[in-house]
């Protein structure tokens, strides 16, 4: 920024002033209380200062009697090479002012147009100004502020000043990125930590969870052992009662087949014995012809006698069947299974009469027995045969009667065994239905009784896991997938932090090279001005290892002695001016701001060294694309150089320019 000319209105001791610069050094000569610093001072306000060493109010720097200041700078914005400094405004000049009000109120104004602070410093940086920068704008009393200052400030003040203020910044971000990161690692580190113990308790809760869900799982398997054990009892009853109906069907077979037989048989005998009694009838006829009446009673005789030869034999065969209880009347109405002459003599039998007829016809036999004699013996033999016969019909009349009554038990016992097996059927498919619901069916190694014995045991341990819910294995799985991702965080946060500590290293690295490097530089330059003070001395860097605490200091030795840190006490006031000047001339040539100021550097500085710093100025500014701004009480020593040498006179309290040269 080339200042081509300062405009002050009502400040301070001006009431009107046109001041113009031009480029090279600007020397601002006059006596004590003409108006010299107010002009730097008018400059520093207009560039933003709020702030100056004359007034803590910017309104105490309007003129006395005056309710308005106004500072106008007119900045140079014509082209170097293809492009002007400030793009935004396509002209040669730009106008910056700066306006004070007495009621405290101030403002900026750009190209006739209100400005913010900001804007303003928008402008300045692509300038590259800082106004509050002492080693760009040197107040009065500043270089003796400059020597207190601590070496960090003086450090901090080069690298804004010949800007490499960016590689600070650079290693202060990535040192404030480390600190988040470290900052963040711990409490990723604190939270997984946290994360892991919470972690360990669900884990353990969910062991007990794994180990009810193992106990649930045995006990529905004993459930569906138990039902299909349940299934397998039905069915073996099932099988038993399939094997008794069987059984009972094959003696059902053989009983069916025994009185079939029996029938056969009976039929045969049946069949004999009605031969029998056909020829016996034959013979009887024969006879009856002869004597009817004799041959009845004598029939009538023998039949009695056979009758109670019938009883007699029958109950012997019952009794021989090893059931004396069975029931005669069963024979006699048994169903058409016997003869019913038979039955009617057997009926006879039981008449109390049947002794008393066969008296009779006893008695009356003596009078036939002279007819009977010659077919006697054909009809007894008869008779015998009739009734060895009769007695076989007889026997298989009651076995087949024993057989029916067997097959009657058997056919009951087939028809309550099939209502049985009907049921126990029903029950299995039942319980075939119940069982499926618990699932496919499984061979079966245990009885019941066992089953339910496992079950008891399992519900015991499934009771003392009763608090165990269901929601601990979401929690489990919430937690450890919470903790996988705390876990790979924390790797990430790991991760980060090493590269942030290289981040830190390398810019760390890069901010040391720079400024080591500068620092060497101006050191030379430094070593070369001051020797013609007869004095030697340096530049260095301290704490380098930090830039929190690294700094800079001027060594100066003068008169034969040793460099020493420049400091408020070793040195004398011109010594400490000699040595401060000739370090801002050894930085000249790296700042980058094109205006610099210094407001009475030589107050305490003898004539020698007043020359020579003076000549040292021109020599550095000469060829440079800067603007150099001097405030001198003495203009002796820039006479004959090629400087711009402007005077100012204080008359009755107004500041004028009384001399450009």
């Amino acid at each position: 920024m080339l200042i081509q000319e300062v405009i002050l209105e009502n400040f301070m001791s001006y009431e009107y002033a046109r001041v113009p610069f031009k480029r090279g050094v600007n020397v601002i000569c006059g006596p004590n209380g003409s108006g010299k610093s107010s002009l730097l001072l008018a400059i520093s306000v207009a560039l933003g200062q709020s702030y100056t060493e004359r007034s803590k109010k910017l309104s105490d720097l309007i003129r006395w009697g005056k309710d308005q200041a106004r500072v106008t700078l007119i900045l140079d914005n014509t082209r170097r090479g293809k492009r002007r400094p400030v793009r935004k405004f396509n002209k040669d000049q730009i106008f910056l002012t700066r306006v004070l009000r007495r009621d405290g109120k101030y403002w900026f104004a750009l190209e006739n147009r209100a400005a913010t602070k900001g804007d303003v410093e928008r402008l300045l940086a692509r300038l590259g100004v800082d106004p509050d920068n002492m080693l760009i704008i040197m107040h009065q009393n500043m270089v003796e502020q400059f020597t207190v200052l601590s070496p960090q400030e003086k450090l901090k003040m080069v690298e804004a000043a010949v800007g490499l203020e960016p590689y600070r910044r650079n290693v202060l971000q990535a040192r404030k990125k480390l600190s988040r990161t470290l900052s963040q690692e711990d409490s990723v580190n604190k939270l997984l930590e946290s994360a892991e113990q919470t972690l360990n308790y669900w884990r353990e809760q969910y062991d007990r969870y794994q180990e009810k869900k193992q106990l649930l799982t045995k006990r529905r398997f004993l459930e569906r052992e138990l039902a299909w054990a349940e299934v397998a009892k039905r069915e073996n009853i099932v099988k038993e009662l399939e094997a008794n109906r069987r059984r009972e069907q094959e003696v059902l077979n053989q009983i069916e087949n025994e009185a079939k037989a029996k029938t056969e048989q009976l039929q045969i005998r049946q069949n004999e014995l009605q031969k029998l009694k056909d020829e016996w009838k034959r013979v009887f006829d024969e006879r009856l012809t002869l004597e009817r009446e004799k041959a009845k009673k004598e029939s009538t005789i023998s039949l009695c006698e056979q009758l109670l030869r019938e009883t007699t034999i029958l109950e012997t065969a019952i009794q021989s069947l090893g059931n004396p209880s069975f029931p005669v009347s069963q024979i006699t109405n048994s169903e058409n299974k016997f003869e019913e002459p038979f039955a009617t003599r057997f009926k006879l039998l039981k008449s109390d009469n049947l002794k008393e007829l066969a008296q009779n016809s006893d008695q009356q036999l003596s009078k036939f027995s002279k007819e009977i004699n010659e077919n006697q013996t054909k009809a007894e033999n008869l008779e015998e045969e009739t009734e060895k016969v009769g007695n076989q019909v007889i026997d298989d009349r009651i076995r087949l009667a024993i057989l029916q009554y067997r097959r009657e038990n058997v056919t009951a016992n087939l028809e309550k065994l099939s209502r049985k097996l009907i049921d126990a059927r029903a029950y299995v498919d039942e319980a075939v239905k119940r069982s499926e619901q618990t699932g496919s069916r499984i061979a079966v190694v245990k009885g019941i009784g066992e089953v339910l014995d496992e079950i008891r045991v399992t519900d015991g341990y499934l009771a003392a896991l009763s608090d165990v819910s269901e929601d601990i294995e979401r929690m489990y799985e919430s937690y450890s997938k919470l903790y996988l991702e705390l876990k790979e965080k924390a790797r990430l946060v790991a991760e980060n932090r090493e590269r942030a500590l290289e981040e830190v290293k390398a810019r760390m690295q890069a901010w040391r090279t720079v400024i080591q490097s500068l620092l060497d530089r101006v050191s030379l330059q430094y070593q070369s001005i001051i020797t013609q003070a007869q004095a030697v001395g340096g530049v260095r860097l301290v704490n380098g290892h930090d830039i929190e605490a690294a700094g800079l200091e001027i060594l100066v030795g003068f008169k034969g002695g040793k460099p020493v840190p420049l400091d408020a006490y070793t040195q004398s006031g011109g010594e400490r001016t000699t040595a401060i000047i000739s370090f801002l001339l050894a930085l000249q040539q790296h700042v980058r701001s094109p205006f610099r100021a210094v407001d009475e550097y030589d107050i305490h500085m003898d004539p020698k060294n007043r020359e020579m710093i003076a000549n040292m100025l021109v020599s550095t500014v000469k060829d440079a694309n800067a603007q150099y701004l001097v405030i001198t009480p003495s203009q002796v020593t820039f006479t004959k150089r090629e400087v711009n040498i402007i005077t100012v006179q204080n008359v009755e309290g107004t500041s004028i320019i009384r001399e450009v040269a």
